[in-house]
């Protein structure tokens, strides 16, 4: 039998993607002010990033970021168990923990390198993962990693994750969910959820990318909406690329699940550790997130307002009260298209197609932040309007 050419396997893979549309670009933002960025010479408004608070151009954590690089130095030089670990990093850690209840927090580079480190570091052959088939991709990546059993249940379907549970009597269990779900929107199921866990004896994780920093008081996210606590949801990833602005994550739980984290898990072992400079403006967003509450009532009164606009425009919405609204399509030529109208209109509003969402879910993944204004909001629903009810020219799409 002849041995495949990698180079026919890309070229065939890449002509399937032209045939369903499926091929991404990057764009090269080349300056960004607040909620407008230059793309291509041309001003924009983007309505497709996660800095849903606007704190990643503030005064406050930009200081914060050059000062602690002056006196710090840009990288960290090592891994955090040979000469990484700085005093930023663990005064954050601290600070992160106490402000969410947990006795331990550990820093991470991004949150796909947390869950990777978690899942493989918890689980092994002969236990089980059970999660919700919406879950983030480095929360399904991880679990195969560990060399566990992955069960996925049906999207928020709570009865289905108790079966997936009992079906697997031995080994370890984890039950992992986000917090809020990153294409969607909606929240998960958490109170239902950790009574699941605890009779089933499984460890509940919750990663709350998108919902730390916008919902609940202070900004604690989903678990203080479904008022749970470290007791509840043993394990809880606070990723900081979406409401805190930066870069990185930090894996919140108890100081023996965190040590043996911190101590075995190899995607943290054997990587460098995080800047203290970002470290240092990540404290500096956790002050304005805890003391400046009008951004988050701010972003809640424009979500409130792009769902009235949007339903008396009579676009598609999901059942989402987050500042993550999607505006499904289906068609991943119609998605293109759609995209491609708003921005000859002024905004930036990316298409997401599979395998990013399941076939046949191609949308527009409409994000909110502080950043925008009323006059936004009420520009974007009318650029809506006209892209979604337009055709695409099957020729150019």
């Amino acid at each position: 039998m002849a041995r495949i050419r990698l180079a026919d396997r890309l070229a065939a893979a890449r002509a399937e993607r032209v045939a369903k549309a499926a091929l991404r670009t990057r764009r090269e933002i080349q300056a960004r002010e607040g909620a407008k960025v230059l793309v291509d010479g041309r001003q924009l408004v983007s309505f497709c990033g996660n800095d849903y608070l606007g704190l990643s151009q503030h005064l406050d954590v930009v200081s914060a970021l050059q000062e602690a690089a002056a006196w710090h130095g840009v990288g960290s030089t090592g891994s955090a168990g040979v000469s990484g670990h700085h005093s930023e990093h663990a005064a954050f850690e601290r600070e992160m923990a106490q402000w969410l209840g947990y006795e331990r927090g550990l820093l991470f580079g991004s949150g796909y390198q947390a869950n990777l480190a978690v899942l493989q570091s918890l689980l092994e052959e002969g236990d089980v993962c059970v999660q919700d088939k919406l879950n983030h991709a480095c929360l399904i990546d991880g679990a195969r990693l560990s060399g566990c059993e992955l069960k996925r249940y049906p999207h928020a379907d709570v009865e289905a994750a108790m079966r997936q549970l009992m079906s697997r009597r031995d080994g370890a269990a984890l039950l992992a969910t986000d917090g809020v779900f990153s294409m969607d929107g909606d929240q998960a199921p958490l109170a239902d959820l950790a009574l699941v866990a605890r009779a089933q004896d499984a460890t509940l994780y919750v990663d709350d990318a998108h919902g730390i920093g916008v919902l609940g008081p202070e900004g604690r996210g989903s678990l203080a909406v479904a008022g749970l606590t470290s007791r509840e949801v043993p394990l809880l990833l606070v990723p900081l690329g979406k409401a805190f602005g930066g870069q990185g994550a930090v894996l919140l739980g108890s100081a023996a699940l965190v040590s043996h984290v911190a101590e075995t898990a190899r995607p943290y072992l054997f990587s460098t550790a995080p800047a203290p400079a970002m470290a240092a403006a990540m404290r500096a967003s956790l002050r304005l997130i805890r003391t400046q509450p009008w951004r988050r009532a701010k972003l809640a009164s424009l979500v409130a307002r792009f769902r009235r606009g949007a339903s008396a425009r009579g676009l598609p919405l999901q059942e989402s009260f987050t500042p993550i609204q999607p505006i499904v399509l289906g068609d991943n030529t119609r998605a293109l298209a759609a995209s491609k109208s708003l921005e000859t209109q002024g905004y930036l509003v990316s298409a997401i197609r599979p395998p990013t969402v399941p076939e046949g879910q191609a949308r527009l993944r409409v994000t909110l932040s502080c950043d925008h204004s009323e006059a936004d909001v009420d520009g974007l629903l009318n650029a809506l309007a006209e892209a979604v009810k337009s055709r695409p020219d099957p020729v150019t799409a």
